[in-house]
């Protein structure tokens, strides 16, 4: 991903920021559109073709660690900053967790934002298929857009939900994924009755691979879920 092919949202509540942001990175060449609260910046990004985000940590209506959640839900591998006068230690290990490529802390000097901003594209340069919205898991073809799961020509339909669910499994294959990441990106809380209905979602999914025993939705006890195939 080169400079000049860059499209950044910018979320910042902080109108004299953004605009000041803005008018920077556009004249670097770069396309750049602000949002000033966080579902705003979450429709604009469902909307748009964006390929970095620079997000505000504290926004209106919703806050910049469950944007950058429900972001990578959809395109985990999209480079996020977070731009934030927050600057304890417990804030930027969430932000990392969540898979931020960096925490700047205000004030911050542009300049240095812009290298930092260059670095991260270069390291994250891939293909223009950015989304795989198609994920073969054992013998399943999984449709993420479709809602589907099929197998030798047999269609399973899935709600949005459990589709989201699978996408997050999908995107770690292998890997642990933490039942407070699913919980909050997903449901967008972490508390008993959620957790519940996660529970319910993982056994219809783990129905809904019966037919190849390679498969296996493995649950790691009081920390999260494996999708092993």
């Amino acid at each position: 991903m080169t400079e000049n092919k860059l499209n950044i949202l910018v979320a910042e509540d902080d109108l004299n920021l953004g605009f000041l942001l803005v008018d920077f990175l556009e004249s670097r060449n770069v396309k750049v559109t602000l949002f000033k609260d966080g579902e705003a910046a979450l429709d604009g990004f469902k909307n748009g073709n964006f390929n970095f985000c620079i997000l505000d940590v504290m926004l209106p209506k919703m806050d910049g660690f469950s944007i950058a959640q429900k972001i990578k839900l959809v395109d985990p591998d999209i480079p996020v900053v977070f731009l934030t006068a927050r600057a304890m230690k417990e804030d930027k290990m969430k932000g990392y967790t969540i898979g931020a490529d960096d925490y700047i802390t205000k004030p911050f000097d542009e300049d240095e934002l812009w290298c930092k901003i260059v670095a991260i594209s270069k390291r994250s340069d891939r293909p223009e298929a950015v989304i795989e919205n198609v994920i073969q898991i054992g013998r399943y073809e999984f449709d993420f857009e479709n809602l589907s799961l099929t197998i030798e020509g047999k269609i399973k339909r899935l709600t949005t939900r459990e589709a989201e669910v699978l996408r997050m499994l999908c995107n770690a294959k292998k890997n642990v994924v933490r039942r407070e990441q699913i919980l909050t990106a997903i449901w967008g809380e972490n508390d008993y009755f959620a957790g519940r209905s996660l529970d319910v979602f993982i056994s219809k999914l783990r129905k809904y691979f019966a037919e190849d025993p390679n498969i296996n939705i493995e649950n790691v006890v009081k920390v999260g879920y494996i999708l092993n195939c």
